[in-house]
């Protein structure tokens, strides 16, 4: 598989007609690992790509829409999953670059690698969890916590501020009151 043209759109029936538009669809795999550490999506992945091509005076504007399978390493327990991963970019591809435009139009085609990678490295999370309510690993044995042990704190509390663990919030005056002092 040639690398180079995985991500390459032919535009040219829209150089210098500005007004023009295209809407493609298409499915491709990814040929190159996006993204490091606990999130990636793999090379192999299947990956949906919308792409609109809107032909301006300064180039052609290109906004996509990239849907795959992301696959991660959970942040707090170490478990593998996927879930489905979409990221939005917009670009545009300058017929004569400057040094403020950071990609081009070349001959009759746009390279949407470069603005992909960047926009799906940026958008995958950077501490992803399997589950929002994941407990994690036990930080004394390493073992997985069960799913309510993550609650119960064996932490210490300073004495003082014991007493704030009696506070209680009153919904209906948005304010906190303090229970009555035990009579002795």
């Amino acid at each position: 598989m040639n690398h180079t043209r995985v991500y390459q759109e032919n535009i040219r029936d829209l150089i210098n007609r500005p007004g023009e538009m295209r809407e493609r669809e298409r499915t491709l795999e990814v040929p190159d690992q996006l993204g490091e550490a606990l999130a990636r999506i793999p090379a192999g992945e299947q990956l949906d790509l919308a792409v609109r091509l809107e032909s301006v005076h300064e180039g052609i504007l290109v906004s996509a829409t990239a849907r795959t399978t992301m696959h991660a390493e959970c942040g707090r327990c170490l478990t593998q999953f996927t879930e489905p991963f979409e990221v939005d970019f917009q670009e545009l591809f300058a017929y004569t670059p400057s040094e403020a435009d950071e990609y081009e139009v070349h001959g009759d085609h746009v390279d949407l690698e470069p603005p992909l990678r960047d926009a799906v490295v940026l958008a995958l999370p950077f501490q992803p969890v399997c589950r929002p309510d994941c407990p994690g690993l036990d930080p004394e044995s390493g073992e997985l916590r069960e799913a309510g042990a993550a609650a119960v704190s064996s932490v210490d509390v300073d004495p003082r501020w014991a007493m704030l663990a009696n506070f209680v919030a009153d919904p209906d005056r948005g304010e906190g009151e303090q229970p009555a002092p035990d009579s002795k």
